[in-house]
C-alpha cells in the first residue's frame, strides 16, 4: 500500500468514528441502540492504530534500505 492510499483510508476512518459517535445515546452507552455504535468507534481506532503502525515501518524499512 503507498501512502496516499494508507491516508485515505485513515480519513475514512475518522468519518466512521465521526457517524458513530452521533448514533451513541450518551446516557446508556451499553444499551441495545448504542453498544454496535460503541464496538464501530473501537474498531474504527484500532484500524487507525494499525495503519499508523504500518507508516511507521514502511519508513523505517526505507530508512534501513537507503544505508
Amino acid at each position: 500500500m503507498n501512502k496516499k492510499l494508507t491516508l485515505v483510508l485513515i480519513i475514512l476512518a475518522l468519518a466512521l468514528i465521526a457517524y458513530n459517535v452521533t448514533i451513541i445515546d450518551f446516557s446508556n452507552p451499553l444499551g441495545e441502540d448504542s453498544i454496535i455504535a460503541v464496538i464501530g468507534v473501537i474498531a474504527a481506532l484500532c484500524a487507525i492504530i494499525l495503519l499508523l503502525i504500518l507508516l511507521t515501518a514502511k519508513n523505517i524499512q526505507k530508512k534501513i534500505d537507503e544505508k
